[in-house]
């Protein structure tokens, strides 16, 4: 599936019943339907970035219903698509916190080769219709990852924006990990607690006090 040591550690997943049968429901529907992002690219987070490499999780809802926008990255954009308001705030609180200049392309790549695991909840959307695919039982899945990633005995930060992420704290029970939790990036919310909260600065802190290398986070 993934190609990687993913594949080991959500084999139980992949080879049920169940999940092959998911799995044809969302081929019919990307058959029948206009749905984000490219099939190939539904995987995106765990192939680029596998789970020994795992040093951050950044978990997202689901991805952008616009076109060409997701790439199977959460907040994140394909090279020349215009970026998101969300992700906009996120580059301003990044050039805040660590004076890190505003990318003029909002493709995240770069930090998912570096151990950021951009992980959507939801990994499929329909055109146009955000949470269209939110009942299909994407959730499981994703669940079941950040489960898995609270097992590790390398430490993990996990950045959870808004009440959506907020609500996977309940799967991080172990204390080698850290939480950093706030308002989304969403220019809705952005003002009530994310502009602020330094949450690179954080990361990179706890990263370096555990003897991990650090994110760079500059694109």
């Amino acid at each position: 599936m993934i190609g990687n040591d993913w594949d080991n550690k959500l084999k139980v997943i992949w080879e049920s019943p169940g999940f092959k049968k998911f799995m044809e429901k969302i081929e019919h529907e990307y058959k029948t339907k206009t749905c984000y992002p490219a099939y190939e690219n539904i995987f995106n987070a765990l192939k680029m970035t596998p789970y020994e490499k795992v040093k951050v999780v950044i978990i997202g809802q689901d991805p952008y219903h616009g076109e060409g926008q997701a790439h199977g990255l959460s907040f994140s954009v394909q090279k020349g698509i215009a970026k998101p308001p969300s992700l906009q705030n996120i580059f301003k609180e990044l050039k805040d916190d660590l004076d890190i200049p505003i990318s003029e392309n909002g493709d995240l790549t770069k930090w998912a080769k570096e151990g950021v695991l951009l992980l959507n909840s939801i990994l499929t959307v329909e055109k146009n219709k955000p949470l269209s695919h939110k009942d299909y039982g994407w959730q499981l899945l994703t669940d079941h990852i950040i489960k898995i990633l609270n097992q590790k005995n390398t430490p993990i930060v996990f950045i959870l924006w808004g009440s959506f992420a907020r609500s996977k704290k309940t799967f991080i029970t172990n204390s080698k990990h850290l939480i950093i939790e706030s308002a989304h990036p969403s220019p809705l919310s952005a003002y009530n607690g994310f502009f602020g909260s330094k949450p690179f600065s954080k990361t990179n802190q706890f990263l370096k006090a555990n003897k991990i290398k650090e994110v760079d986070f500059k694109l």
